[in-house]
């Protein structure tokens, strides 16, 4: 089996947002589409390793945030089969609610963004429980339900590796520095350590992250990554205690954020890049939330 990694160049900028071709005896399977604005480079990089689109028949979505899943309804739409979380198919099947809620975040800036989310014909979307299996040719894949950044969200095993989504979370450039994916509205700490501890389990060999790629060291990443989690919830819990909230939330967040990648050895550039991947003012507003709905 050989993954491929296709840098999808998310709003001009490499390494940021992922999709992966999953080859093996001939068959292929697609994990993550991005949005619809990068389409046209996910066809070019499949071109590019030697494949064409039309020969793509499963494609599976982590999650329906629209940086992993917003072309999946063009690929059911070309006839290959969409996998995705239960919580997750009727959105792909109708995407409006997503879309107005999304345009409501975003504005004008939408289109630009994220481009076109079609809808994706009802019989070419499968819902996957959790533990449930597809196979592809000589892969097997399998979904594990991994709640924490959305209650909607799977990571999918292949023999060994697993691509995670955005339930390990956010590492550019194998980077020191962890970027936890909290955007709004369904982080939870505690399902999120209880999936993290559900990937921990399972010994894999690599992980695939869609922000962004192949790490290796998968022992140190998953615990690391869980410390992450607590510590950006009790961070934002006690400035919201203080009485921050909004803009000042955000500055404040962003600035412990900020600090902590600079010791990590994290460059000014290579912050920009982690701010298109996953944006650190907004991931304060998804804690706050939380801490707002819950009280711890």
């Amino acid at each position: 089996m050989r993954v491929h990694t296709l840098d999808l160049q998310f709003q001009n900028t490499p390494g940021v947002i992922a999709a992966f071709l999953v080859e093996a005896d001939g068959a292929l399977a697609l994990v993550e589409t991005g949005p619809g604005s990068t389409l046209p480079t996910l066809l070019d990089e499949i071109r590019a390793h030697g494949f064409q689109p039309e020969d793509i028949k499963h494609v599976f979505v982590t999650h329906i945030h629209l940086d992993h899943g917003g072309a999946a309804g063009w690929w059911a739409q070309q006839g290959a089969t969409v996998y995705a979380h239960p919580r997750a198919t009727p959105h792909l099947i109708d995407p409006s609610k997503l879309l107005d809620s999304a345009k409501r975040v975003y504005g004008d800036k939408m289109d630009s963004l994220w481009g076109a989310m079609l809808p994706a014909p009802a019989e070419k979307v499968i819902a996957l429980k959790d533990g449930e299996k597809v196979r592809v040719g000589d892969m097997t894949f399998t979904a594990i339900d991994t709640p924490g950044h959305a209650r909607h969200h799977h990571a999918f095993a292949c023999g060994n590796i697993c691509f995670t989504g955005d339930v390990a979370g956010v590492r550019l450039e194998q980077s020191d520095y962890f970027s936890v994916a909290a955007a709004p509205p369904q982080f939870d700490p505690v399902a999120y350590i209880e999936s993290i501890t559900k990937l921990q389990e399972q010994h894999f060999a690599k992980l695939y992250l869609t922000h962004f790629g192949e790490v290796t060291d998968v022992n140190h990443h998953l615990a690391h990554y869980a410390l992450r989690v607590e510590q950006v919830h009790d961070e934002v819990r006690e400035m919201v205690e203080s009485g921050l909230k909004d803009a000042g939330l955000r500055h404040s967040f962003t600035a412990t954020e900020s600090a902590l990648a600079i010791e990590a050895g994290t460059s000014d550039e290579l912050w920009q890049r982690y701010q298109v991947a996953n944006h650190t003012g907004m991931c304060a507003d998804g804690i706050a939330l939380f801490v707002g709905k819950h009280g711890v």
